[in-house]
Parts: C-alpha cells; structure tokens; sequence
C-alpha cells in the first residue's frame, strides 16, 4: 500500500466515525478499574454501543436504579415489621 493510499484511507476511517468509535472504546478499556479476562471480546461488546448510546449515563441511571431499589427494600422490611407489632397489639375477639 502506497503512502498516499494509506493517508486516503486513514482519512475515510476520520469521516466516517471509526477512529472516534475504536478512541472511545479503548479509553473505555483503558479506564476500566478491573480489567477484562479478554479484551477482544470488550471491545466487541462496547463498540456497537458506542453510537448514539450514553454508555456513562446509562451506568449512572443504573446505580442509581440500585440504590432507589435498596431503600425501597428497606422501606419494605420496614412497613412488615411495623406490621407485625401492629397485629401483634390486636386483642383477641371474645
């Protein structure tokens, strides 16, 4: 491959998104506090979802969808303990 095909061509993938996409992917990689077993198989879970997909906001929705459940939980053991001391007050019908 000629120079100037190369440079044509590193100019097509700058068009068209790839560099971006492949950037985004590695750096998502790179940042990763435990790094994957295998990295081809990250990359390829990740590159289809770098398009038009908030991958940063959809961790944070989900955290933040954790820890709206996890009170919700609690709140649950909560009302079915105050429940149980309720009946627990009922006098016996005679």
């Amino acid at each position: 491959m000629q120079a100037a095909e190369k440079e044509e061509f590193r100019n097509y993938l700058e068009k068209t998104g790839v560099v971006d996409a492949l950037t985004k992917v590695l750096v998502g990689l790179y940042e990763e506090p435990e790094k994957p077993s295998d990295a081809l198989d990250f990359i390829k879970r990740h590159l289809g979802s770098v398009i038009g997909v908030d991958i940063d906001g959809l961790k944070q929705e989900n955290q933040d969808l954790k820890t709206q459940n996890q009170e919700l939980q609690q709140k649950i053991e909560e009302l079915q303990r105050r429940i149980e001391q309720l009946g627990g007050m009922e006098e016996p019908a005679q």
